[in-house]
């Protein structure tokens, strides 16, 4: 069984046929599915739907793009939806240097309230980043040091796309790594580079659907049934059988997001 760790199921291109994209997807094994949020509005959307189901869950957090809606009282709301029963973590929180949405120290400082936020609710992190991870390991270090006395929280580097040496530095924090569509496009010789030189304990399933489609469907609507795609290319990358790979990232899942059924 397969678990999709980061899939935005609630969002409109899912409207239409939601229902039969839960359908596909559990008939090809994916029994587990993590909806994480991008704003406040998606924040209420992914835990409303996390709460019908027994196969979702959900994470609340602001992108880096949404980061001009943080608030005392955006904060306090996402508190509280953090607290719903099926919400595991915070995010997808972190920086965004490729589109620059928002100044760049405004980014790193809602990340930090936000991490907090995780911190102080000992919740798990799902990381958001593109063209930042310098600036990103070197924030994450200094949260680490601001926090030394209270218990770490899980961290997971959602979409990983950076070089070799923040693999290792990640990898040696303990963070996890999630992996998907991209790791199937011809020009992604460093993310196979990556993926064959971490533990695959620290790895996780992800679509990003609607987005980061795998091949051989490029170009179309990701869904989560196309993780099976990610976990079949991974198992040949790797010369291990499929049911290891889904045995291992499921478990790795279920560990890293503190579920326990």
């Amino acid at each position: 069984m397969l678990f999709d760790t980061h899939c935005h199921l609630d969002t409109p291109s899912f409207d239409a046929d939601r229902a039969d994209v839960f359908v596909r997807a559990h008939a090809a094994n994916i029994t587990r599915f993590l909806n994480p949020a991008f704003n406040l509005e998606s924040s209420r959307r992914a835990a409303a739907l996390a709460a019908t189901r027994d196969d979702t869950f959900a994470a609340v957090g602001l992108h880096p793009n949404d980061i001009g809606q943080l608030s005392d009282e955006c904060l306090c709301e996402l508190e509280a939806l953090a607290g719903a029963e099926r919400v595991v973590a915070i995010g997808e929180i972190g920086l965004d240097y490729h589109w620059d949405t928002h100044p760049r120290p405004v980014q790193r400082a809602g990340f930090v309230r936000q991490f907090a936020l995780a911190q102080r609710l000992q919740l798990p992190v799902i990381i958001h980043c593109r063209d930042a991870y310098d600036d990103l390991m070197e924030t994450l270090a200094e949260v680490d040091i601001a926090t030394a006395t209270q218990p770490r929280v899980a961290v997971l580097l959602h979409s990983f796309a950076g070089k070799p040496a923040h693999a290792r530095m990640a990898i040696a924090q303990g963070y996890f790594l999630g992996i998907g569509g991209p790791l199937t496009y011809k020009n992604a010789h460093t993310l196979r580079d990556v993926v064959q030189s971490v533990p695959l304990t620290q790895l996780v399933l992800e679509t990003d659907a609607p987005y980061l489609t795998p091949m051989p469907h490029r170009g179309q609507r990701n869904e989560p049934a196309y993780v099976r795609l990610v976990a079949e290319y991974l198992a040949q990358l790797l010369n291990v059988s499929l049911e290891h790979i889904a045995e291992i990232t499921t478990a790795t899942a279920y560990r890293l997001f503190r579920i326990t059924k």
